[in-house]
Order: structure tokens, then sequence, then C-alpha cells
């Protein structure tokens, strides 16, 4: 590891139980918390998730132990009752169909964690998955612990160990096949002041929102990486932190979906470098993703885009802006 990453690491890596509820209420003073669950079909855990964050952390608490100002699941079109459920619970749910109506939705996680700024105020913006098995408290206190207390941190991105559960079998940090075969390894080569990140694919961090604003969103799995290594860009390593969460668990995909994952992220990753000029002809690169599946009468191939759609920075967008005018008015 470089010097640099490895000093970072040093400084800038600590577990959940560093940021104690007591200490984050005696600093957060007027910083406001918005946490936010992108969701699509969750209705199986979104609902501990929600009342945990509502009554250790948010409106559900005693008034003199909220943290989190405010709650919001952005359904991406739940079949089942996922935003019900989450309604339940205590979350506001808003569709991701009626944020920012006049700009056409794309399928992804990228797209509602983007639209979410149109829909939530807070200063600091924590980003969780509404899949977790395993989510506690913690999760939060932990990932807005350094930007309530160290004012040069701008994102934070989750550590934890992944197991791979199938069935009774549990293989210890299984999980992480695209991060450990693909996302590290491409880090290392090409953005080396970041091979201390850990977890660069982490589905849950926190972030100020003037720094959001000011970043593009990838709309789909490209997202982690994006956001990560156009922070390094705007902020330096001195902008980044990691904490520890400890275990998470959630559900897994398949390998051929893991492989359509790694393509989009791996383009999101060539765009980059072809913005700063490090890589002058991406527009002579695929497109695609050829993949394979043995059926009755062999073998059949299957085409996906990997073309990394993605938004502009929010503080670019009128219907954004505009929003921001009426709250000040108001």
């Amino acid at each position: 590891m470089r010097a640099d990453a490895a000093a970072w690491f040093e400084e800038r890596t600590s577990k959940a139980e560093d940021w104690t509820h007591d200490l984050l209420l005696d600093t957060k003073g007027n910083t406001t918390v918005s946490v936010v669950l992108p969701a699509l079909n969750e209705e199986p855990t979104i609902g501990r998730i929600v009342h945990q964050i509502n009554h250790v952390l948010g409106a559900a608490a005693p008034k003199h132990r909220r943290l989190v100002d405010e709650l919001v699941v952005i359904d991406g079109g739940s079949s089942d009752r996922t935003a019900e459920v989450a309604a339940a619970a205590g979350a506001r749910v808003e569709s991701r169909a009626d944020i920012l109506p006049n700009l056409p939705s794309v399928p992804g996680k990228g797209d509602a964690m983007w639209r979410s700024l149109a829909v939530t105020t807070g200063d600091l913006v924590v980003f969780v998955d509404a899949d977790l098995q395993s989510f506690t408290p913690s999760y939060i206190t932990g990932l807005i612990g350094p930007l309530i207390t160290i004012p040069e941190v701008a994102l934070v991105k989750a550590v934890y160990e992944r197991p791979l559960v199938e069935g009774s079998t549990v293989v210890s940090a299984g999980g992480g096949r695209v991060t450990e075969l693909m996302a590290r390894p491409l880090l290392n080569l090409l953005w080396p002041e970041l091979a201390g990140i850990i977890q660069p694919l982490a589905g849950e961090y926190a972030a100020r929102r003037e720094l959001l604003e000011q970043l593009p969103f990838p709309c789909g799995y490209g997202v982690e990486i994006g956001l990560l290594t156009d922070t390094l860009d705007r902020t330096g390593l001195t902008g980044l932190a990691q904490v520890d969460l400890g275990v998470r668990v959630h559900r897994h995909q398949d390998e051929v979906s893991l492989s359509r994952m790694a393509a989009e992220i791996l383009r999101t990753a060539f765009e980059r470098l072809e913005r700063r000029g490090d890589l002058t002809r991406l527009d002579e690169f695929g497109t695609t993703l050829t993949q394979f599946a043995r059926g009755a009468d062999g073998f059949t191939a299957t085409v996906s885009k990997t073309m990394a759609t993605e938004h502009p920075p929010m503080n670019t967008v009128t219907e954004y802006l505009d929003r921001g005018r009426e709250f000040a008015t108001s």
C-alpha cells in the first residue's frame, strides 16, 4: 500500500462503537440528518430497519435522544407491500416516479439516490440498503460520526464483513465477490491512493449534502465507485473516512448478475479516466456484455447493455434549484 493510503487508513478508519449516541448528541448542534432507504420489493426486511431507526434515533425516540431528523424510503415501484410496511413503521415514503417527474427515471439504485436529494433537507444524508438482515442503529451513528466531529470529512464509507450464506452453509467474508475480484484490484491499479478503502462498493455511506449536490450520479451499479472516485477528485483523501459496522448480512445475487454489475462498474471507472484525460478512446470500447447459459440445445447467448447512464450534479438541475428557493422563501 502506498504511504499516503497507509497513513489515511490509520487516521480515518474507525469502529461504529467509537461514535456513541451521547457523543453525537453533544456534538451535533444544528446539523440535520436525513436517512434514505432506496427500496424495491423489500417487504421482508424494510419494516424492521425503519422501526429501529425511528424508535432509537428518529421521530419515535424521546426528543432529547433524536439524531435523525428525516427518514425517507424511496420506493422504486415495488409490486409487494414495501411502501405500506415502511410507512407503518414510521418512514415517509416517496415514489421515485413522482420525484422530478419532468426528468425521466432510469432503472437503478443510483437514480433513486439522486432523486432523494430533491425530497430531503438534511445537511448530512445517510444511504442504507433496504435488504439488510443485520441492521442495527449503530450503522447510522457510525456513519455520521466522522461527519459530525471532523469538519474536513465529506464522505464516510461503511466497512463490514460480508459472509456468503447459502442455506446452512456460511462462508466467512465470501460475500464480496465483485469487490475482491474486480473493484479492489481496479482501484489499486488506477486509483492507488484509495487502496486503503476496504469496501469500495459498500451500499451504506453518508455524505454532506453540499458534496452530493456537486457530483454526477451513475444510475445503476456504478454509483458507489463513481461517488467514491469523484469525491477523491474534489476533496482528496482528507475528505474520506470509513467506519467498521461489523457484519453485513443480505441477499446475494447469482454470478450472471454479478458479471453485469462488474461490467457496469468498469464502464463507470473508465468514464472517470476519460474525464481526467487518462483515457482518450472510450468511444471505441464495447458497450455490451455477452453471457452464455447452457440449455437443452446447447449454449445460448444473452447480450446486456453496459453503458453507464448518469444524472448530472443536482446543483445544475433547475427543478432542484427552484425547490431550494421555495424553501428559502417559506
